[in-house]
């Protein structure tokens, strides 16, 4: 059974019309698409745009300033490294080489084989004089290179 459903024009108005009347709907509305889809399609920004009468500009620039939002569905395990000051500062860079570099891809990029996806994300909250990640939904701090190279490993596992 597929991890997302294949795009639909219909099925994404479905999902618009279920949260349009939320106050500030279009944040809902774009978590949903992409919890259906994978991602935010570019198709369905002039969908979103038109049924809560905003500009696709409107809907372009909320879906590309948040970083959870992504153009392309993920690989099958999402591999999130912390990129915030704090992490950086206590030898965060490190960590990202090293991962971009085992994968063979570039934080935001996911591998050929569509297993893995390398994404920045801004604060997990385990700010402990040490890098943190978050394999899919379970978040390591701590994180030394041997931690990152299990994560790594259980990733392409």
């Amino acid at each position: 059974m597929p991890r997302f459903e294949p795009w639909s024009a219909e099925r994404a108005r479905e999902i618009i019309a279920r949260y349009r009347h939320l106050e500030g709907a279009a944040l809902p509305i774009l978590h949903a698409l992409q919890e259906t889809f994978g991602c935010v399609p570019e198709a369905a920004v002039s969908l979103v745009a038109e049924a809560l009468n905003l500009s696709r500009a409107e809907i372009h620039g909320t879906a590309t300033f948040y970083h959870d939002f992504r153009k392309e569905p993920p690989g099958r395990r999402v591999l999130k490294l912390c990129r915030a000051e704090s992490c950086q500062a206590a030898g965060g860079d490190a960590p990202a080489a090293r991962a971009e570099e085992m994968l063979g891809v570039e934080i935001g990029e996911t591998t050929l084989d569509n297993r893995v996806t390398l994404e920045a994300v801004y604060c997990l909250g385990l700010c402990h004089s040490s890098p943190a990640a978050m394999l899919d939904k379970h978040v390591y701090g701590m994180l030394d290179e041997q931690k990152l190279d299990a994560l790594v490993k259980e990733a392409q596992a």
